[in-house]
């Protein structure tokens, strides 16, 4: 099971590469891996006689979350539909886009990505994990329907089902937690094993799980989405929304109702939901133009349908649920395929203008009345068995009593009357004569299909019949889920075509005929019964809900962010010196007992910090400011140093000199002292919030410290990091290994941030590397040999890149000094790096003493200095770097050690002989290239594009030396 996972997220990866290679013929090569997976599914089908075959790799364990995959009957067959309906989809994507089409390549990936999230939800046992592929449903389902992204409506719609199942997913997490936390597992074999006793907390559980459940499978209220999505291309609703992502929350809830089919929570929402969705479903279908939202409409109906019979919780009905449960995904995918054909060959899908095209396409004409006649289930079809199965076995259910059960099946039996209704609607509509002799123009423009168009459609159509034939071989591998249900008294019922002359038969003959009278009745008064539009309608209150979200947002932004920079600051820190003050008085203290400086040395570098505290305040010139504040963080790191933690006195070292140095880069826009018409706020209010703060913070700080009872941790963490982490150096073992998914979150958020301001300071284009001395002769004319330009430059160059600074911005002695250290800085840089798992430093360190050697380079050199030192951008490094974080987490796994945590592999090189190397190692590498490419792109940003636009580089000297070079030539 992982290695067809891994093999599915590999070929997605691939995918983009091969479909620019071989275009659009590369999706044959894609439907390989699907189909390598169905082989592998197929041919290692459980073994109802055995436990299900299951996999576990350490991933998260303390989170409860390892990577349990379990291969039980539902998963199969689930996984068969993902795996063999995705397989066709692709090869049916090699006809229906063209070379010319925008991202067809990554759409390619896009639907690989989808099939892997789908197979890692079905089999998934781990409920944590399988929230994970859920959410990565969400995420590729709106990247797939919103293909078109020019358009609004793509747009539009795939926001929309984002929203939708991204809520519904949020409530199920909570309901996943909720249950996990009351069994003390996570795993849903134990959840199921041993199901918590019923009460309230369950049922709130139970339900926020059938939230996500019916908002991924679009039932009522969640069900507009599914119509919304038809702005898709074709393949995307012949995949997710037949066959793949739409029976997530089937499956959730067939996968739940052995254990919570009996709460009446549960039956309020899927069997009473489920039946008013049918109902409603089937009716817009009738009503719609467009045959895409005909098939859109028809699939939420009988998703409703579905989740009925397999909510049910009894034995038989869950063999009619799994039945419909396949049939729907071989017809509804073929029907969308076959809409895609009409649209591909004549421009349109519109009813209205469709005519006499069973005509001009016979053979498409036949593969949509064999797939229609599943879909209404006529005879000799295995929607014919299915909704034979559920007729007889709802009516006599013991899960619900004898009134409800007969009322639910009337219900059904209403149902199918209008999915037989609106199947004649769809045919009747995109391939009837329509009293015309000649076809309507989209159609007599059509040019013919071609014949590998047709096979994907034409194969699931013949499945569906094949299988109705073959139910009872079928049924076989439907009954071990079946047996993990109640059977109520009755004996489990085997599938087959016929079972004689009984109710079944009879509602059969009443939906054929009641369907047919429907469907000619509604042609015949269409206008007069939806001239006029439905009362109710979803996308409107969709549309209505997030209006007022937005209205209740800026309301509370007005009252809130009024603008100004010094009121949002107060309110906040006012907001942290009340809060937790007033709890603290308001509970239990401990009796303080406050201790003095250990040392005058201490002593010494308190006054000095407050001075300089102080000092800020009063000074008006920024710099001075500024370089005031840089005191007091040097302070913190002396007393960082005294207290023996070496770490985190280099750390702030590090951070505090590259700080000002950022802060010195932005006041070089700003005037040297704030003008007096820009003073805000009261001061003394604005003083008393500081020291307000200030003793807060000392006091919570103090009572935190007093309030300890046990034994600090820390006395531990040594010992610990050397054991588990492999490294002496216990603060980089912790950032690397035991807070490794902190640390991997924090730089992902500084990687946005850089992005952000990057992206605010440049505007037009956010990518590009600094400029290098290359462009700066293009630019200006000027030869870049020597040989060429006879005349000396003016002064000694010790950095190239200083020739292209004005001479009253160099410094012969930071240029010679520069020159001299730059390389120096490197290798201390390279040593933090690789002695930080040890002793101190790291890759955070070694990033930002790496960051100070571009600074110096940058500040001596200027910004074409800065582009010769590292000529990369700064976004390569960044993603390079979040790559190799987040890689470790994979690698750690393949050595045998949890995600992200450190795994020693030892190996021997001939010259150096015996090296022990710990993964972690690897960790700390991304995070080195993380904070280089963040200095770089502080550099580029703040500094070099600020100087293109406030003309810090002249380029006096460079027109000088070109007029030299001009008459040296002469």
């Amino acid at each position: 099971m992982l290695t067809v996972l891994i093999a599915l997220a590999l070929c997605a990866l691939v995918a983009p590469a091969i479909i620019r290679w071989v275009g659009t013929t590369g999706f044959y090569i894609l439907a390989l891996a699907p189909l390598g997976g169905l082989i592998w599914v197929l041919t290692h089908w459980p073994d109802s006689q055995r436990a299900p075959p299951t996999e576990t790799l350490e991933w998260v364990p303390s989170l409860h979350m390892n990577i349990v995959m379990r291969m039980d009957t539902l998963s199969a067959i689930l996984s068969v539909l993902i795996l063999g309906v995705g397989t066709l989809v692709l090869c049916y994507c090699a006809h229906y886009f063209d070379d010319a089409r925008p991202r067809v390549a990554i759409f390619g990936g896009e639907m690989i990505a989808f099939a892997a999230a789908m197979f890692g939800l079905v089999t998934s046992d781990n409920m944590l994990v399988l929230y994970i592929f859920w959410e990565l449903t969400t995420v590729l389902s709106f990247m797939l329907v919103g293909y078109y992204r020019i358009r609004a409506t793509s747009r539009r719609s795939a926001t929309q089902a984002l929203l939708v199942t991204t809520f519904g997913g949020l409530a199920m997490l909570v309901g996943i937690i909720m249950l996990g936390e009351r069994t003390g597992s996570y795993l849903l074999s134990d959840l199921l094993a041993h199901p918590p006793a019923a009460g309230i907390y369950v049922d709130v559980a139970v339900v926020a799980l059938l939230v996500g459940a019916l908002s991924k499978s679009a039932i009522v209220p969640f069900h507009f989405w599914l119509p919304g999505a038809m702005a898709a291309p074709t393949p995307v609703s012949a995949y997710l929304h037949a066959a793949a992502m739409v029976k997530a929350g089937i499956y959730l809830i067939a996968r739940l109702a052995p254990a919570f089919a009996g709460l009446a929570s549960w039956q309020v929402m899927v069997i009473g939901l489920g039946s008013f969705t049918m109902l409603l479903g089937g009716w817009r279908s009738l009503r719609e133009l467009d045959l895409k939202l005909v098939l859109a409409f028809g699939t939420v109906s009988q998703l409703g349908f579905m989740s009925v019979l397999i909510g049910m919780g009894d034995a038989n009905v869950a063999m009619a649920g799994l039945t419909m449960l396949v049939a729907h995904a071989l017809f509804k995918a073929s029907l969308f395929m076959v809409v895609g054909i009409i649209d591909h060959t004549t421009g349109t899908r519109d009813i209205r203008k469709l005519a006499r095209l069973g005509h001009r396409a016979p053979v498409l004409a036949a593969i949509a009345a064999v797939a229609g006649a599943s879909m209404a289930g006529l005879p000799f079809t295995l929607g014919f068995v299915g909704k034979e199965t559920a007729f007889g076995t709802v009516w006599d259910t013991g899960s619900l009593p004898p009134w409800q059960a007969e009322t639910v099946d009337i219900v059904l039996l209403v149902g199918s009357v209008i999915t037989f209704a609106y199947t004649c609607r769809f045919l009747w509509g995109a391939f009837g004569r329509k009293v015309r002799t000649l076809p309507t123009r989209p159609v007599a423009k059509m040019h013919p299909p071609a014949p590998m168009f047709l096979v994907p459609p034409l194969l699931l159509a013949a499945l569906g019949v094949v299988a109705g034939l073959w139910s009872g071989w079928l049924g076989h591998w439907f009954e071990p889920y079946a047996r993990t249900l109640p059977d109520y008294g009755h004996e489990l019922e085997h599938l087959a075509m016929w079972h004689g002359f009984g109710l079944p038969v009879v509602f059969s003959i009443v939906v054929i005929v009641g369907g047919a009278l429907l469907f000619v009745v509604l042609r015949r008064l269409r206008d007069l019964v939806f001239g006029s539009r439905p009362l109710v309608n979803a996308d409107h209150i969709y549309d209505a809900t997030l209006r007022g979200a937005d209205t209740l947002s800026l309301m509370l932004t007005r009252s809130t962010q009024r603008g100004s920079l010094p009121i949002t600051q107060g309110v906040i820190l006012s907001t942290v010196i009340i809060l937790p003050t007033v709890v603290l008085f308001l509970g239990n203290r401990n009796t303080l007992e406050p201790k003095g400086f250990d040392s005058v040395t201490q002593l010494v570098i308190g006054v000095i910090m407050a001075a300089a505290a102080v000092a800020t305040i009063v000074l008006r010139n920024r710099l001075a400011a500024t370089l005031v504040v840089g005191v007091t963080g040097y302070g913190c790191g002396m007393l960082f140093a005294l207290y023996g933690a070496p770490d985190l006195a280099l750390t702030q070292f590090l951070v505090e000199t590259l700080t000002l140095v950022i802060f010195v880069l932005v006041l070089r826009k700003l005037p040297a002292e704030p003008e007096p018409r820009h003073a805000t706020g009261f001061k003394p209010l604005r003083a008393a919030i500081g020291v307000a703060l200030g003793v807060s913070i000392v006091l919570i700080g103090m009572f935190a410290a007093a309030a300890r009872s046990e034994q600090p941790i820390s006395v531990d963490i040594p010992a610990v990091a050397y054991k588990f982490g492999h490294g002496a150096n216990a603060v980089n073992v912790l950032l690397v290994d035991t807070r490794a998914w902190d640390t991997l979150g924090e730089v992902s958020v500084l990687i946005v941030a850089a992005t952000g301001v990057a992206s605010m300071v440049f505007r037009n284009r956010r990518f590009g590397a600094a400029p290098r001395i290359a462009d700066a002769t293009r630019h200006f004319g000027i030869a870049t040999d020597d040989d060429d330009d006879p005349i000396p430059p003016d002064r000694t160059t010790w950095l190239r890149g200083s020739e292209f600074r004005d001479p009253r911005h160099r410094s012969m002695v930071l240029e010679a000094t520069t020159r001299l250290v730059f390389p120096t800085m490197v290798v201390v840089s390279v040593y933090f790096f690789y002695a930080g798992h040890n002793s101190p430093g790291g890759g955070f360190a070694g990033g930002l003493m790496m960051g100070l050697a571009l600074v110096l380079r940058y500040l001596a050199g200027g910004r074409y200095e800065l582009g010769e030192a590292l000529p990369v951008e700064p976004g390569t490094f960044l993603g390079a770097g979040l790559l190799i974080s987040a890689s470790t987490a994979v690698t750690s796994m393949f050595l045998g050690a949890p995600s992200l945590s450190s795994a020693v592999f030892e190996i021997t090189v001939p010259v150096l002989g015996h090296i022990k190397l710990v993964t972690a190692l690897f960790f700390d590498l991304g995070i080195y290239l993380i904070v280089i490419g963040l200095v770089l792109d502080v550099l580029r940003s703040l500094g070099a594009r600020l100087d293109v636009e406030g003309g810090g580089a002249s380029p006096r000297r460079l027109r000088t030396r070109k007029a030299r070079q001009d008459g040296a030539r002469k």
